[in-house]
């Protein structure tokens, strides 16, 4: 790094203000609880962390207008339909008086938290779905409406560390002759953990922002708990040491997941999780003071020279430029794949699998029934998708950006490959790039690499968008932050 001739170093800050909340948001056991499709259960019948739901309240620091507030809402689910996003999003609105296009809501992607959709009230289980959704509108709003009464100025100090935890997730196994989603010690993982430290005005840390990619599937079909994942964990030995509320921001995590996952025991997702926690407080360690910089204060003479270090409060311009707030929305409109199946033909494919289970059950062929009781779901969840996808050639997609004091965020919906935030980052730094998947909206879905399309990968051979579509939201969203006033 090439030093000012000052030699100066900067800390990427914003001063705002600040509110934040949270609470419990578990559903009741015996919900329905089926995620994968290898699983033989429905319900589920323990807890093994409670899912958390936590609302981060961001106004600008000068201004009495508060129309380009932002809220914030993180809660532990894997994917929710877009309706009830608009919903849950809505009941905040409501509670809050705040208009619907400043709240955004952010799944933190947990795996263990259940299929929670109105349309599976006929399953086992099924029947609580829409009570414990309906729940979770008002408690939202009431969260909400807390996180705003706690607004108070505070300056978010960035800082950026390292795990290890997130791998990549495309595998070629030679013995099957494909592509399997899974550990690759060989492929490439983005480690970058980014950090926004939020002190107020007296020095007390409020909250942790963690934005990290790594999918959290550390539990799959044997686990029949409701589990945040890693991602309590995390949140539990983060809060522990620093006294702020953790709150999670899930990162372009489409081919990245834990090493060690697809299991059934808590133990390793809680292992999992103290992995980051611990990485994320030693990068917080490494943080300057809130509201200072790191300036060469000159030698001293001792054994041999000494060159000298210390923090120096910013000076009221650079203090006035980390006050900087702007948001803005923005569609691009991403291509339809050509070979998308329709709804007819899914139809027809989930038939032929209830079949081939009900033959498979017929003979005790456990293992067989299973198999096809898994494609039937994978049918079942294609024909959801399908059905709610907007009609057309193209995909609306809604981007929203920000620019905070020092830093730039980046709220997009569906499943990116880890190329999308990576690439963002290297244009922009060092300024940080806050890059949370998974806002606002589930669809389109996995949205992969153009370089990994074409080879039977589970997240292309899902995909609703053309190969390409990557590549066309970097070089917008390139342009848009581009264009942002600094």
């Amino acid at each position: 790094m090439k030093l000012p001739e000052d030699k100066t170093v900067e800390t990427p800050q914003a001063r705002c203000r600040v509110g934040v909340a949270r609470a419990d948001i578990t559903p009741p056991i015996g919900i329905y609880h089926r995620m994968w499709g290898a699983a033989v259960h429905d319900r589920a019948e323990a807890i093994h962390r409670p899912l958390l739901g936590t609302v981060l309240w961001l106004e600008p620091f000068n201004s009495a207008d508060v129309a380009g507030r932002r809220v914030l809402i993180a809660i532990d689910h894997c994917v929710l339909e877009g309706e009830e996003q608009q919903r849950l999003r809505q009941a905040v609105a409501d509670a809050t008086q705040t208009p619907l296009g400043d709240i955004t809501l952010c799944l933190s992607h947990t795996h263990g938290s259940g299929w929670m959709s109105r349309t599976r009230a006929d399953l086992p289980g099924g029947e609580l779905i829409g009570p414990y959704l309906d729940q979770l509108a008002e408690q939202l709003g009431e969260l909400a409406a807390t996180a705003r009464d706690t607004i108070a100025p505070a300056t978010i100090t960035f800082g950026l560390g390292r795990c290890g935890l997130a791998a990549h997730r495309d595998l070629w196994d030679d013995a099957a002759g494909r592509f399997v989603c899974g550990f690759n010690p060989a492929g490439p993982a983005d480690d970058t953990l980014l950090i926004g430290r939020i002190t107020d005005d007296a020095g007390q840390v409020r909250a942790i922002l963690v934005n990290y990619a790594c999918h959290p599937t550390t539990l799959a079909w044997e686990n029949r708990a409701l589990s945040p994942d890693w991602v309590g964990a995390m949140r539990e030995t983060v809060e522990a040491a620093s006294g702020g509320i953790c709150l999670f921001l899930q990162g372009a995590s489409g081919d990245l997941g834990p090493r060690e996952g697809f299991v059934g025991d808590t133990a390793v997702a809680d292992r999992n999780g103290r992995q980051v926690g611990h990485c994320v407080l030693a990068a917080l360690e490494a943080m300057s003071p809130a509201g200072t910089r790191f300036v060469y204060a000159g030698p001293v003479v001792s054994g041999t020279w000494i060159g000298t270090w210390r923090h120096e409060p910013l000076d009221a311009d650079s203090r006035e430029r980390q006050m900087a707030w702007r948001w803005e929305e923005h569609t691009i409109e991403l291509i339809y794949r050509p070979d998308l199946p329709t709804v007819e033909e899914t139809q027809r494919e989930r038939a032929r699998f209830e079949a081939l289970e009900r033959e498979a059950q017929a003979a005790g062929d456990a293992a067989r029934a299973r198999d096809c009781r898994a494609k039937v779901e994978q049918m079942t969840r294609q024909l959801a998708r399908l059905n709610t996808l907007p009609p057309g050639k193209t995909f609306p997609y809604r981007v929203i950006i920000g620019r905070l004091g020092d830093a730039f965020w980046v709220l997009v919906p569906g499943e990116l490959y880890q190329v999308f935030q990576g690439t963002l980052r290297h244009r922009f730094a060092p300024r940080p790039v806050i890059v949370a998947t998974l806002t606002n909206d589930w669809h389109p879905g996995y949205i992969p690499a153009a370089s990994s399309c074409g080879y039977g990968i589970y997240q292309d051979s899902i995909a609703a968008v053309a190969p390409g579509a990557l590549e066309t939201l970097i070089e917008s969203i390139t342009r848009f932050l581009r264009a942002m006033p600094l």
